[in-house]
């Protein structure tokens, strides 16, 4: 039996950066391993120039997901306005970096978004793990620093509900009962009866209904046999860099029965 902390992301953007090409910033439809291990962090108040605790993160725990929702894409052209680097200058303040007009450069980028997308996200805790899964579940709850969906402009629309299940693989522990009580639907009704979500709490939230697929890391116990393997470059090496590395992800479309 392995233990999971499972939660859901829902919100009106989400952003899961891809490898960026030139001005363009893509996203993919579900989250990535990188945004994942981004959220504990800001969860437990960790800053991205603290390498050790960045990489006990990034070490410590395997995830996997399951993909309800897609979304639909949406791009925005972006402009911002940044200073020319320069050596040994630190800006502590937005209006230093535009003080001095000289200096100021205008860039311009294409930046993808998942509009109404929905996952529901399995955290494993390694042997070692520095924060096991109950403080990670309640920092969750309690976040130190603000949460989002991949980008600062796209919070959260629901609460991530995290809980705790003990399962024999994740198969298992996405359909566990009790994992009802995290009822997503704009209606009153009794959880402890309620299958979520249905066909129709998908139409109330306007969320385009798709059969299920789960994607999970090397090493988790999925209890199915994968449809596909993927390989994504999201694999966080050192996040003051922005540096990533390539893994393994394996891919299954959801069946009535786990083979």
């Amino acid at each position: 039996m392995t233990e999971y902390l499972l939660f859901r992301l829902y919100g009106p953007m989400a952003s899961w950066g891809e490898i960026a090409v030139g001005e363009s910033r893509h996203s993919s439809s579900y989250p990535s391993r990188s945004a994942l291990v981004g959220l504990l962090g800001a969860a437990l108040g960790i800053y991205r120039n603290d390498d050790d605790a960045q990489l006990a993160l990034t070490n410590g725990y395997r995830f996997a997901t399951k993909v309800l929702s897609i979304g639909t894409p949406m791009q925005d052209f972006h402009t911002i306005q940044s200073p020319m680097e320069m050596k040994m200058v630190v800006y502590r303040k937005r209006a230093q970096e535009l003080a001095n007009r000289q200096t100021v450069e205008t860039l311009l980028s294409m930046r993808e978004y998942r509009c109404d997308s929905l996952a529901l996200v399995a955290v494993e805790a390694l042997t070692g793990a520095r924060w096991p899964l109950v403080e990670l579940r309640s920092k969750l709850i309690n976040p130190a620093f603000p949460l989002y969906l991949g980008r600062k402009s796209c919070p959260l629309a629901l609460p991530l509900a995290p809980m705790l299940v003990t399962a024999e693989n994740l198969f298992d522990a996405f359909r566990a009962k009790q994992y009802s009580i995290l009822a997503l639907t704009a209606r009153h009704k009794d959880e402890a009866k309620a299958e979520w979500p249905t066909s129709e709490d998908m139409h109330v939230l306007r969320l385009h209904h798709q059969i299920p697929s789960y994607r999970w890391e090397d090493g988790m116990e999925a209890g199915m046999k994968p449809d596909m393997q993927v390989i994504r470059h999201d694999q966080p090496l050192s996040r003051r860099r922005w540096r990533f590395a390539p893994r393994r992800e394996y891919v299954r479309q959801e069946q009535e029965k786990a083979q």
